[in-house]
């Protein structure tokens, strides 16, 4: 029996509510759209939408994180390590899923976008350090995780803010080399420490 989140038809309408709302913040602020907007160009009703989606915010939540997942091609990430590729290729991801977003005239939500990459990113980061390391869950992955998601949508907000003369692949790359010897060192300085005590 098929479940109802997963149903083809169910998924379709999801599907059908989601791209409306992309066509909509194309053409309007976010603050200006309404639930009725968005029903009447879907040709559903109300109950249908709210089947779906909590509200407005919740409905702009899940497009944004599955536009972001696309972008950041999250399946190509989970068993892969964390290396100069990987980063060049997130760092790229997430500063077009911005420069997407600003044509859209996203003002007045950009904590919701902030909070998402960052969400996403420390999914992905997680995954690999976990993959890299060849361990179970990890809390001290997990924080170097979290830091690696503020650190990389930090690097991207001071790109869109000064250094869009740069390609972001190169603005990137200056950091790669301090992000990568920080990762490994800590883990080369807990085997020094250890073979010392032994």
């Amino acid at each position: 029996m098929t479940h109802p989140k997963t149903d083809p038809r169910i998924q379709r309408t999801r599907k059908l509510i989601m791209d409306s709302f992309m066509e909509l913040s194309g053409k309007k602020e976010f603050k200006e759209i309404t639930v009725k907007d968005i029903t009447t160009d879907a040709m559903i009703n109300r109950a249908t939408f709210y089947y779906h989606f909590e509200d407005i915010y919740d409905l702009l939540e899940k497009v944004l994180s599955e536009v972001l997942l696309v972008n950041l091609d999250f399946n190509d990430y989970q068993n892969n390590e964390l290396n100069e590729e990987a980063l060049v290729n997130i760092f790229k991801a997430i500063t077009n899923f911005q420069k997407s977003l600003s044509n859209r005239c996203h003002r007045g939500y950009e904590d919701t976008i902030a909070r998402i990459i960052r969400e996403q990113l420390e999914i992905i980061f997680y995954k690999m350090l976990l993959f890299q390391n060849k361990t179970e869950e990890d809390e001290a992955l997990k924080i170097t995780a979290v830091v690696l998601s503020w650190g990389i949508y930090g690097a991207s907000v001071e790109w869109r803010r000064s250094s869009k003369e740069m390609l972001p692949e190169e603005f990137i790359k200056l950091a790669i080399p301090s992000i990568l010897s920080g990762i490994g060192f800590g883990y080369a300085g807990e085997k020094i420490l250890s073979e010392e005590n032994l």
